[in-house]
């Protein structure tokens, strides 16, 4: 059972700045005071309740909760094949490294299978163990298919988007669609309709077909630069056209494979912490390790680290876990600190409608907070008031 607890001394990254010596109460599963300093204004404010557990996190930080909108599986399981105990144990796998919010993509399959796991993944979500549901293919392009399988690839007809939706039962989050594809932009403007994300990616379209369906009601690049035309001074493409449009939310796997340094600062910069979010786009392998895997249909062979397909070569997702890209980001981008938790926390948590509940350390959210040391490792995982990881 959750219990209260003062977290006193860290470094507490809020909405409005950094809190020096600050101190966040958790009361049962809900932050009942966040980042106050403990020399300022306790009086007023009050004190924590009489029976609450004092931790000293002097020279560590306390960050939100990561929220992991883009994620396949962990801990050697897949979301899209995986039993429930399998799901249950990769879900556990990213909270461990700091991921108290995530939502379980799946990967390209037939249209009954789909539906199939989205039902599945549904009643995780009725539980509270998911974010929701997240559709990745098979609405996408052939010529920018990645590690999805060509052969079960189709255009994005609304009739069948609506039956992905339907068996989800209400706990689709995302779907991404080529949306040059015929039937893409109609698909587009239904998904927005039903209050789902409509998702631009493994994509071939021009600048224009881009713009068209951002105005059409698309809000998220999927993985920006990856799988979609490169960045041209002619002929700018999709990733140009996302960048620039203030509607517009973009994904990054800061993992040091997916990006080169320069593009990861240029979509960066450009577009700004609020309007990106940091996410794994992780497959099976990730806080498991090398070996031979399978995503959806096709076999991933995992070598230092880095998925790609055992067919082609091409990169199969990533091994990556949001600490590590916390730890990057900050370590070898040289991001601020603040601009990390604002692109890992809460700009998906708002992209996702989930910034009343998680995604910062606000009175009245849920108590899920990271730990880490002066270096960014993670040394403590909260979540709805409960250690997953105790930093003690």
């Amino acid at each position: 059972m959750a219990t209260s607890k003062v977290l006193a001394g860290a470094r507490v990254v809020l909405p409005t700045g950094t809190v020096s010596g600050g101190r966040v109460i958790v009361d049962g599963t809900r932050i009942a005071e966040g980042g106050t300093s403990l020399l300022e204004r306790s009086r007023e404010l009050g004190g924590a309740p009489a029976d609450a557990e004092t931790l000293d996190l002097a020279g560590h930080w306390l960050v939100p909760g990561f929220v992991d909108m883009h994620n396949h599986g962990g801990g050697g399981a897949s979301f899209t094949n995986g039993t429930v105990e399998d799901i249950l144990h990769g879900i556990h796998t990213h909270r461990l490294h700091g991921t108290t919010t995530l939502v379980a993509s799946t990967v390209t399959g037939e249209m009954d299978a789909l539906a199939q796991r989205a039902g599945l993944l549904s009643e995780l979500a009725e539980q509270g163990e998911i974010a929701g549901v997240h559709f990745e293919g098979p609405f996408i392009s052939p010529c920018r298919k990645g590690a999805h399988s060509e052969s079960l690839l189709r255009h994005p007809d609304p009739a069948e988007v609506r039956k992905l939706l339907d068996a989800a039962r209400g706990q689709a989050k995302m779907v991404t669609l080529a949306t040059e594809l015929p039937g893409g932009i109609d698909s587009v403007r239904l998904l927005a309709e039903h209050g789902v994300i409509a998702a631009i990616g493994h994509t071939d379209a021009t600048y224009e077909q881009t713009a068209a369906a951002v105005d059409a009601g698309a809000t998220v690049a999927t993985h920006l630069y990856n799988a979609m035309p490169g960045l041209g001074h002619r002929a700018p493409g999709p990733i140009a056209a996302l960048l620039e449009d203030e509607r517009v939310t973009v994904e990054l796997i800061d993992d040091g494979t997916h990006l080169h340094p320069a593009a990861f600062q240029l979509a960066f910069h450009r577009a700004g912490a609020d309007r990106v979010a940091l996410i794994t786009d992780a497959m099976d392998a990730a806080g498991f390790g090398d070996g031979t895997y399978h995503l959806g249909p096709l076999e991933v062979v995992v070598s230092d680290g880095v998925a790609r397909l055992a067919e082609g070569g091409a990169i199969a997702g990533s091994t990556l876990t949001l600490d590590r890209a916390f730890q990057r980001a900050v370590t070898v981008d040289g991001l601020p600190v603040e601009d990390v938790v604002t692109a890992i926390s809460v700009t998906p948590a708002k992209v996702l409608g989930l910034y009343d509940r998680v995604g910062s350390l606000e009175p009245g959210k849920d108590a899920d907070l990271v730990v880490l040391d002066a270096d960014f490792a993670l040394k403590g995982v909260l979540r709805k008031g409960e250690w997953i990881v105790d930093p003690r």
